[in-house]
């Protein structure tokens, strides 16, 4: 998602305001109860139960972020919980440090959830708002502590501000980041996807039109024979219809049985009535069947081939069998791309895999092998 480490951060900022808001605010009001005198004590109470009620108001608004609450009203209400120096007698008890405190958490949380201008100001009313109160209040004839300490959360909100920032641009870059690896991401599936309808389309040519083509070129069957022309027509088939939407599912068991009767063999069939696979694992199997098959008839010297299918949609084996003269699969040389690309490599591209075992003089047995979830 974009922009999710910063959106994050927004979240983290507001809820992370409103803990050390409420975390702070019982020691807080020990504190103003703990100092007031005796004569003060009941006027103090009466304040600290205002700003309590206030903060877990405004608490709640951080975390929740429902109606509306500017953070101008909070500056309002706390210039206004500062002016209680008037009638408690906190200065003469030296009992304004609380208020102060109230005061410095409020700026220094305010930068995690405002923008930087709007933060600044309500860091700058709160705290020059307080020192202008504690001086008309005559803070400054009683201690001057007083009021220095209050000023003190100017400087506190504006190194706030700084971590926070800091804070933000590692976010915004960690963004950057994640939307960079995104789009190398995409573009490496794209081009994924290009190259395997590349090799997917070169393997149809050479299973198909080349296979055909070649065959008549090297003699192996006469250019006028009988079955060419419609052999031709369902090469020709074959490859509009890679280019079709396909659909989810296929009969594996309807797919080998169209291309049996392409091999020009003569096949011993052994399969379920029906076994319904998803398109892709179901085309690939039977396209490294067919493959099979016309390696049967070009190279193993025989014309009969056994085709046994045993599984269910879950996990399935299909065996395919000659009596032929054999070969050794170690001598076949790494440019010829039917047995690594048609057949092994298109079992593996749908989580299956391809077995063969053969012999000069001994036949082959070609074993391929799916299992669900294996992709």
């Amino acid at each position: 998602m974009a922009e999710e480490a910063v959106r994050l951060l927004v979240r983290f900022g507001r809820r992370y305001a409103a803990a050390v808001r409420l975390a702070t605010l019982v020691p807080i009001c020990v504190i103003a109860l703990f100092r007031a005198s005796p004569e003060h004590l009941t006027a103090t109470a009466y304040v600290v139960g205002a700003a309590a009620t206030w903060t877990c108001g405004y608490a709640w608004w951080l975390r929740t972020g429902r109606g509306s609450m500017p953070v101008a009203l909070d500056v309002v209400v706390l210039l206004g919980l500062f002016a209680s120096v008037f009638w408690t007698g906190a200065i003469e008890d030296r009992n304004t440090g609380w208020l102060r405190l109230l005061v410095t958490f409020a700026c220094v949380t305010c930068q995690w959830h405002t923008p930087p201008v709007p933060g600044a100001a309500a860091a700058l009313a709160a705290g020059g708002g307080a020192v202008v109160l504690l001086i008309a209040a005559g803070a400054a004839d009683v201690d001057d502590t007083l009021i220095t300490g209050t000023a003190w959360a100017i400087p506190a909100a504006a190194l706030s501000r700084a971590a926070w920032v800091l804070v933000k641009r590692a976010a915004e870059r960690a963004d950057r980041m994640a939307a960079e690896a995104v789009r190398a991401r995409g573009e490496a599936l794209v081009a994924a996807a290009a190259r395997a309808e590349e090799r997917e389309l070169a393997n149809a040519l050479h299973d198909t039109a080349a296979t055909t083509l070649l065959m008549v070129g090297i003699g192996q069957v006469r250019s006028d024979a009988d079955w060419l022309a419609p052999q031709a027509r369902r090469d020709l088939d074959r490859l509009r219809s890679d280019s079709r939407q396909a659909p989810p599912y296929a009969d594996l068991v309807d797919l080998l049985r169209a291309d049996l009767d392409a091999t020009h063999l003569t096949v011993e069939f052994d399969a379920p009535a029906q076994l319904r696979l998803p398109f892709d694992v179901a085309r690939a199997i039977a396209d490294a069947a067919r493959e099979t098959l016309t390696n049967v008839r070009r190279h193993a010297g025989t014309t009969c081939a056994t085709v046994r299918l045993h599984g269910s949609e879950s996990s399935l084996r299909l065996d395919i069998a000659d009596r032929g003269k054999g070969f050794s699969p170690t001598d076949v040389p790494a440019t010829r791309r039917g047995i690594r690309e048609s057949v092994r490599g298109r079992m593996s591209r749908v989580g299956g895999t391809a077995t063969i075992t053969s012999a000069e003089g001994e036949g082959t047995l070609v074993r391929l092998e799916w299992h669900a979830g294996h992709e």
